[in-house]
């Protein structure tokens, strides 16, 4: 059966996860992860894709980005995943394939998920095992939401602005978001639907963005489909 496009509609955010090969290493060093953050702002900033939330793990990375075209998601994550397998392979000395195929990606629900799915990238480290606290890690977009650096790949979310009225304000907001985690059921719905590539949302969530595309946005019943009975 051949497999659906990419689900991406403009205007709404996007959860991204890119892999490697049998989960390689994708990071060796601090050049490797500075020269992924150079490729995404230039490739964010031609194709016109709001990055909100990211982590750089060592063999994957993860994205919370709204593109402002059809073709803009798309485009950069081509352009960046191009770009980065040349240079990481001149640079250490290997050839071949780096990522696992495509890669995935979901629409999720602004209201509902927008912040949960930040707090689950911001804490992509904590679960593995490699911080005590996201704050810790400095491949992410965690310290520039709690006010510790700026980062000039994030632009945050509406949403993130919603969250108070100061930069104080937001930034312990956000803050003690995080700390509070993110439920369980939560977490396996994120990335659940990020790799199988179905939308999250609300039944009535998903019934409107259904209006806005061909695409389905959800897994279909099993087997062949019900046939009217001849009268």
């Amino acid at each position: 059966m051949a497999r659906q496009p990419r689900l991406t509609v403009p205007g709404y955010p996007h959860h991204v996860i890119q892999r490697g090969n049998n989960r390689q290493p994708v990071f060796v060093d601090e050049a490797d992860q500075r020269l992924m953050l150079d490729l995404l702002a230039e490739y964010a900033a031609r194709d016109k894709v709001a990055i909100h939330a990211y982590v750089l793990m060592g063999n994957h990375f993860h994205l919370l980005a709204t593109p402002s075209t059809e073709k803009g998601l798309p485009s950069m994550m081509q352009s960046v995943g191009r770009r980065y397998v040349q240079i990481f392979n001149r640079r250490h000395a290997r050839t071949g394939t780096l990522w696992e195929g495509r890669y995935r990606a979901t629409l999720v629900q602004t209201d509902r998920y927008l912040l949960a799915c930040m707090a689950y990238i911001d804490l992509n480290p904590v679960r593995a095992g490699l911080v005590a606290r996201p704050a810790d890690w400095p491949w992410s977009s965690h310290r520039h939401h709690i006010g510790q650096t700026t980062d000039r790949l994030v632009t945050p979310h509406a949403l993130y602005w919603g969250l108070g009225n100061t930069p104080f304000a937001r930034e312990a907001a956000y803050a003690d978001l995080v700390q509070q985690g993110v439920a369980r059921d939560q977490q396996a719905a994120l990335t659940e639907s990020a790799l199988k590539g179905w939308a999250l949302g609300t039944p009535e969530f998903l019934d409107d963005l259904q209006k806005q595309t061909d695409r389905r946005m959800t897994r279909g019943r099993p087997g062949r489909p019900n046939r009217q009975k001849s009268a």
